[in-house]
């Protein structure tokens, strides 16, 4: 009986590591695409593969928005293909060692970064979600890749199509010593359908476009298309749980909603908004913490008669505001928010989408500023237009810092093939 062959690798990633096996490499190899389609994961392999056959003698980095996230995305799961002894870091000290060579670890999400690497020499680099990683960095990063035959790997999904890498890179490959391809989650053959068909339905709009079809996709028009169906009547009884999210505002309007979890769904079941701007007269903390305790009261009460406190959700920016509830500590247990923007208004859209979010109707300022909550027609990035959107901004950081729609993928096994 002839033994089956063992497929390592999808036939999309077979493509990529043949450029390896053959040659093909080019100076800036670099994979786009939808989540879960593998990218990130062959990159690794290929990074890895690529980096033992380099000298001993040179320095290496791989970067990342964060150090948190490339620890998460691609630390852990480089040292459980390569194996620990054979690649062992510490992230805090920002170094490591492949295959005997010296690995740094940098993050790269601001302008600042680029100080981090000038003077330096590199022979090879690894970036992961390239498109997030700032522009100014990514220059100076190339031009350390100065050793003869260096390499730049890297893996991102999409953006905006005026996003600088599209722009400047992408759309230029063949001009470009670059070898780039797309790859989809569709052609990742290791993952279950059913997992791969939940994964979709999380994803809607330019979300979808660009984290399903792995498309540099325009964000234009209503953020959240389709709001209208997360809207429903007062529910009555069965709450376990309640949360208040708060976006402060002293002459900006002040927003605040509160959440009740009724069967795992999480309704904004009241709201309270006050503008400054349109009444002519500006509040103070105090005031405000004492229109929560009247708006809110029956809520707090309740908490407070078991022994607990309602739990806030607030922009850590609102300092003052959070110190005066922070006075009142036998009520609030005040949270400082995840002011995340894109990611919050992604994981906001797929809570809305997936049916984890509701609005009661009689949440009519929140229903308001939805109506007209829209991206910046033809910005350079993704840019929501902040004008009457700032319960908007409360119900983004209740979703996001609740976690309440985090995609699968993201707590997804490390050790299946296909990150």
């Amino acid at each position: 009986m002839t033994k089956a062959k063992t497929t390592f690798f999808t036939a999309k990633q077979e493509e990529f590591i043949s450029k390896i096996k053959y040659g093909g490499l080019k100076r800036l190899n670099i994979l786009t695409g939808s989540v879960r389609a593998g990218k990130t994961w062959v990159t690794l392999v290929g990074w890895a593969i690529w980096v033992a056959q380099m000298p001993l003698d040179k320095d290496y980095i791989m970067v990342g928005v964060t150090l948190d996230t490339l620890d998460n995305n691609c630390l852990r799961l480089l040292q459980d293909l390569v194996g620990e002894r054979n690649f062992r870091y510490n992230a805090k000290a920002k170094v490591g060692t492949l295959f005997g060579r010296r690995i740094r670890l940098e993050g790269a999400n601001d302008t600042r970064s680029e100080r981090k690497i000038r003077g330096a020499t590199f022979q090879g680099a690894y970036v992961d979600e390239i498109t997030r990683v700032d522009h100014d960095f990514w220059q100076m990063l190339l031009s350390r890749l100065s050793e003869p035959g260096a390499k730049l790997f890297g893996s991102t999904n999409p953006d905006s199509p005026n996003h600088w890498l599209k722009v400047e890179y992408l759309d230029r490959a063949d001009e470009l010593d670059m070898y780039s391809d797309k790859f989809t989650i569709d052609q990742n053959t290791f993952l279950d359908p059913e997992y791969v068909r939940q994964i979709k339905s999380e994803y809607t709009g330019v979300f979808y476009k660009r984290f399903i079809e792995g498309e540099f996709a325009v964000a234009e028009g209503v953020i959240y298309p389709g709001f209208e169906e997360a809207v429903c009547e007062a529910q009555e009884g069965g709450f376990t749980d309640y949360v208040l999210s708060i976006d402060y505002g002293t002459q900006n309007a002040f927003a605040a909603l509160l959440w009740g979890n009724r069967g795992g769904i999480w309704y904004c079941m009241r709201e309270f908004y006050y503008s400054g701007r349109d009444t002519g007269k500006q509040k103070t903390d105090e005031e405000y913490a004492v229109d929560l305790d009247t708006h809110f009261g029956d809520i707090i009460e309740g908490k407070t008669e078991r022994g607990n406190k309602l739990k806030v959700i607030i922009d850590p920016s609102a300092a003052s505001f959070i110190t005066t509830l922070k006075k009142r500590d036998h009520k609030y247990k005040v949270n400082p928010a995840d002011n995340a923007v894109l990611d919050g208004i992604r994981e906001t859209a797929t809570a809305m989408y997936t049916g984890k979010i509701k609005i009661y109707s009689s949440c009519k300022c929140l229903i308001k500023e939805l109506q007209g909550y829209a991206w910046v027609a033809d910005a350079v990035e993704d840019t929501p237009i902040k004008v009457n959107d700032h319960a908007c901004d409360a119900m983004r950081y209740f979703v996001k810092t609740m976690k309440i729609a985090c995609p699968k993928y993201q707590y997804s096994n490390r050790t299946i093939q296909g990150v």
